[in-house]
């Protein structure tokens, strides 16, 4: 194993250290703060292990059916958002990118604002059985839709254009909006409250079934992540040096594009739009360790996972018992970030360089 790889493990065991505690305290906070002997006596419970006499505690029961799938689903969404920024800022080489900027997040709102009002009329008879999977769909759909557009604007002579990429994101994000704030409008009040809410970022709306079929496409995207890491390394050359190595980097291109649009719809599908967690994260990681993608897509998506949790923390402290939205929260944090790489990439695009 080399030196470098090495010292990857190391960074993997302290973001993996600080995840689990992380889980725990975030675990422990909340409306009803629950003590870490009792965080402890209601896991060994769920697994089987020490059942007292009698029924769950109602503690029991809050703690099992709302506080742990909502501190799971935190995790797995900074893990989510955290790879499709390391994916985004690989394929256009551009430390600057994330899902939000690109129009991921914003045409899966739309296609979700679609289902808030227009679900019932589309399912009919059949709302009880479709209903449930209409949102990850049609999120998916949108935030597939919007990505290309961007993506295709911005591919200027077969380069992209970061000046170009940025413009492409805001007319797209700007129409996204422009339909969901559409919808909004025709809404009944009920309806209109949930998209308000949903596009506000939130996790209070988390259970066990959300939390699974969130783990099973941010789990099977960072896995199929880790196949296209040596690609995307070869990539951040140039397509052209990367085709030399015998990268394709079209099919390469098509298939990050479906692995990021996977995660990040779904996701956004069941929390709402939660920006610049894929912006800052990779960019902490590329001060702290290294540009590999191999490192990079791992460790995104445990700092991910550490970073939402405490801002989620945070989110639940700041308005006590009530609870800030958490989009609104990372908003506030990393626009400054975005705006100080956006300055100090046009710095080095006026003196030449890798992003020149």
């Amino acid at each position: 194993m080399s030196k470098a790889r090495a010292g990857f493990g190391v960074y993997y065991w302290v973001l993996g250290i600080g995840l689990v505690l992380s889980l725990i305290m975030s675990a422990r906070v909340g409306a009803v703060s629950i003590s870490f002997d009792h965080i402890g006596l209601f896991l060994k419970h769920a697994l089987g292990f020490g059942h007292g006499d009698g029924p769950p505690t109602i503690e029991e029961q809050l703690f099992l059916q709302i506080r742990l799938p909502r501190v799971l689903l935190c995790a797995l969404t900074g893990a989510a958002l955290s790879v499709s920024g390391v994916l985004m800022q690989a394929l256009f080489r551009n430390p600057i990118v994330e899902p939000g900027l690109v129009g991921t997040s914003s045409g899966a709102a739309f296609g979700a604002a679609f289902v808030f009002v227009m679900g019932r009329t589309l399912t009919g008879a059949w709302a009880d059985i479709l209903g449930p999977w209409l949102l990850p769909l049609f999120a998916f759909a949108g935030g597939a839709l919007a990505t290309w557009l961007v993506y295709r604007l911005s591919n200027v002579f077969g380069k992209v254009n970061v000046n170009t990429l940025l413009l492409a994101g805001i007319a797209v994000n700007a129409l996204a909006a422009g339909g969901t704030g559409f919808f909004s409008y025709i809404a009944r009040d009920p309806q209109a409250r949930s998209i308000v809410f949903w596009n506000l970022g939130t996790l209070s709306g988390a259970d066990w079934r959300n939390t699974s079929l969130v783990a099973v496409t941010t789990i099977a995207g960072i896995l199929l992540a880790l196949r296209y890491t040596k690609a995307l390394n070869a990539l951040m050359l140039g397509e052209t040096e990367a085709g030399y190595l015998g990268v394709r980097t079209r099919r390469l291109k098509t298939h990050i594009l479906f692995v990021n649009t996977l995660m990040v719809a779904v996701a956004t599908s069941v929390v709402g739009v939660i920006a610049f967690v894929g912006l800052v994260v990779p960019h902490i990681l590329r001060l702290l360790g290294s540009s590999d993608n191999r490192f990079l897509v791992i460790a995104s998506a445990l700092l991910g996972a550490i970073l939402l949790n405490l801002a989620d923390m945070l989110a639940r402290i700041i308005v006590a018992p009530s609870e800030f939205p958490i989009g609104v929260l990372t908003a506030f944090a990393g626009a400054p970030v975005f705006l100080y790489l956006l300055i100090r990439a046009n710095r080095r695009q006026q003196q030449g360089g890798f992003y020149a």
